[in-house]
């Protein structure tokens, strides 16, 4: 048959065995390294390559009917192999250079890993052939088993690394927090829907989203990835987002880019605002012990059917308690009360639970004090004192399916040839991950249409459905005397800030180099942050304080344009709550933005577009109320400069 596969399989999942008296429709087999077999005038890929249709290669079987048969067939270390979600070797050691196919080559065939985060942006067609040429890797080994690959978000105008990926070509939105502004769910659903098609297109089947964390901690580097601090609001979107994804509430399908909902549960409380890839972000504070708006969001995730949860690196003040009992001093991925009393149990969870990255190594000295190198960096929080078998072990009996970012096949195996793991444990979570995998149609065919991607990723519709949120999301804060929208006719003069030049002529502004010579000026400016440059994720992190105090470079731009008499028209950049204080003063149009284009902010300016966004958390007034508000509650610091919900309007 021709190797070149077509992107799209069937439209459902087929989850039973169908009589023949009744219609099936057959799916695409992608075959590039094995056979077809044929049975009863039906076609199904040969992927043990014995030339008869054996069950598991049956697509009308139910997916766990398929897995069951599959696991007789496997290895311990075949099996073992699934519980590993790895990072692809890359040509110079970079985690987001190009992948090296000949050193992924061992890395499937003898470490047998099958699952693999995807950190690489650019050319669309490029990048699916090289997911081509992965799956390829999967389907000539023995069993033929598929690939999966996985995603951090990748379609947001910011990038923030180790978080997110760079869009590189495809459409680009405002962040989850901008979504939460425009407050639609159906918008949430579509974009959701046509990310999953760029993601689909490129080979990646799995979304390591969306996060369902509230932000009721201003100070959290992670604000921006979610959908604000409501627990009733930051559901509704939560769950539109799962089934734009997963195409609908009935879990995942032939067409589905399978989600992972994140961090379970209560990642929001971080202490000071301090996150947990740090060893100085452990704990999460709760001081009444109520996680209960914090579970809130993760139900509407459960109720859509997410694939997966991926739980906190944080371990929770002792006031908690869970299942009646005080929360183990143990960061979530080693903590049973949490994935198998609350995740499973009480919330009837029944998909894969996925660690969140590095959990089981180690954090020396060199990590404790900070080191910029990522190999040296581990996040056992809680259990430092273990050995990494021991962890391994431990996050098993806590109800872990798969652990992120390691690839340390021998560890389990191990364990289970010392007995200090059954070999039906291991086979548990790789029964529900083979199900996964089954429902998800990758055994039909694994392999997209490269040319298809090019076209497909960042085509000109979805384009203008990312330009068009990024406007609708500007939450208007100040319109002194009604400034805007600009009116037709008036001067056009501006002087700029952290700002193109050319999208500013596009506009048709003329931009000048003294805010004196202006009629106008414009800026963006940021949330102010620190940062601890010896530490690898502390590096890149926004912490700290969100006031702008003096010292400031936006703010000593905004008081400079401020002296020059002109109106002054500014937006800020809401990664955090700011603290806004002096800008709010010194501008007469004052937006918040959550990661949007230039071009975005000034068709709502000149009145080509009009702000719609809703703040989806308050602002606080002072540093002091930032400090004496309780991290686990959303939106309760004394006094705020601007409640959530807060947003003008044009007149």
């Amino acid at each position: 048959m021709n190797p070149v596969t077509l992107l799209l399989s069937i439209a459902g999942s087929l989850l039973g065995a169908v009589p023949a008296s009744e219609a099936v429709q057959q799916p695409e087999i992608g075959s590039r390294a094995k056979g077809v077999v044929v049975a009863d005038g039906l076609r199904f890929h040969d992927l043990d390559g014995n030339g008869a249709l054996t069950p598991y290669e049956d697509w009308r079987l139910p997916a766990e009917r398929r897995a069951q048969d599959l696991i007789g067939r496997m290895t311990l270390e075949e099996k073992a192999g699934l519980l590993l979600h790895g990072t692809p070797p890359t040509g110079d050691g970079g985690l987001r250079s190009t992948w090296d196919i000949a050193k992924l080559a061992p890395v499937v065939e003898d470490r047998k890993i099958r699952f693999f985060i995807h950190r690489v942006s650019g050319d669309p067609s490029e990048l699916a052939r090289k997911a081509n040429a992965a799956q390829e890797l999967g389907e000539r080994s023995r069993l033929g088993i598929p690939l999966v690959i996985s995603s951090d978000p990748r379609n947001h105008v910011v990038s923030s690394f180790g978080l997110t990926v760079d869009a590189g070509r495809g459409a680009l939105w405002p962040e989850p927090t901008g979504l939460a502004a425009i407050g639609d769910a159906s918008l949430v659903k579509r974009f959701a829907e046509t990310t999953a098609a760029e993601y689909r297109a490129m080979g990646i089947r799995m979304a390591l989203s969306p996060m369902a964390d509230l932000a009721s901690e201003p100070r959290w580097p992670r604000v921006n990835g979610t959908f604000g601090d409501d627990p009733a609001k930051v559901a509704a979107l939560v769950g539109a987002y799962v089934e734009g994804m997963q195409g609908g509430s009935g879990g995942v399908g032939t067409t589905s880019v399978a989600t992972v909902v994140k961090h379970w549960v209560g990642y929001g409380a971080a202490e000071k605002g301090y996150d947990g890839h740090n060893p100085y972000g452990q704990r999460l504070i709760f001081p009444t012990g109520d996680l209960e708006p914090h579970v809130v969001p993760f139900r509407a995730a459960f109720r859509a059917r997410a694939a997966g949860v991926m739980p906190t690196y944080g371990i929770f003040s002792p006031a908690v308690k869970i299942a009646g009992r005080p929360a183990e001093q143990v960061a979530g991925g080693f903590n049973k009360g949490l994935l198998t009393d609350l995740l499973r149990k009480e919330n009837s969870f029944d998909g894969i639970v996925l660690t969140d990255w590095k959990i089981t190594d180690d954090c020396p000295k060199e990590c404790q004090e900070g080191t910029l190198d990522h190999e040296k960096v581990g996040m056992p929080w809680g259990v430092e004192h273990l050995s990494k078998p021991e962890r391994f072990a431990k996050a098993l009996d806590a109800g872990v399916d798969q652990f992120g970012g390691v690839m340390d096949l021998d560890i389990l195996v191990g364990l289970v040839r010392d007995g200090r793991v059954p070999e039906s444990r291991i086979d548990l979570s790789a029964q529900r991950l083979l199900a996964l995998m089954f429902r998800l149609g990758i055994f039909e065919n694994a392999y997209v249409d490269a040319d298809r991607a090019a076209m497909l990723v960042g085509n000109p519709e979805v384009r203008a459905l990312g330009a068009d949120a990024q406007r609708r999301s500007l939450t208007l804060l100040k319109n002194g005397g009604n400034l805007l929208p600009l009116r037709d006719g008036q001067p056009k003069k501006v002087w700029l800030w952290k700002l193109s030049e050319t999208a500013a002529r596009a506009a048709g502004f003329e931009p000048v180099a003294d805010p004196a010579d202006a009629d106008i000026a414009i800026l963006r400016l940021a949330t102010p942050y620190t940062q601890r440059s010896n530490f690898f994720f502390g590096s890149r992190h926004h912490e700290g304080s969100t006031a702008f105090v003096e010292g400031n470079a936006d703010l000593a731009a905004l008081q400079r344009a401020a002296a020059a008499g002109k109106p002054v028209i500014t937006s800020v950049y809401l990664d955090r709550p700011a603290i806004l204080g002096p800008v709010l003063r010194q501008s007469d149009a004052l937006f918040g933005d959550y990661g949007i284009e230039d071009s975005a902010l000034f068709d709502v300016i000149s009145g080509k577009a009009k702000p719609e966004g809703k703040l989806p958390f308050e602002l606080p007034s002072t540093e002091r109320a930032v400090e004496r508000q309780r991290p686990d509650l959303p939106s309760d610091s004394k006094k705020p400069q601007f409640r959530s919900g807060f947003g003008l309007r044009y007149r």
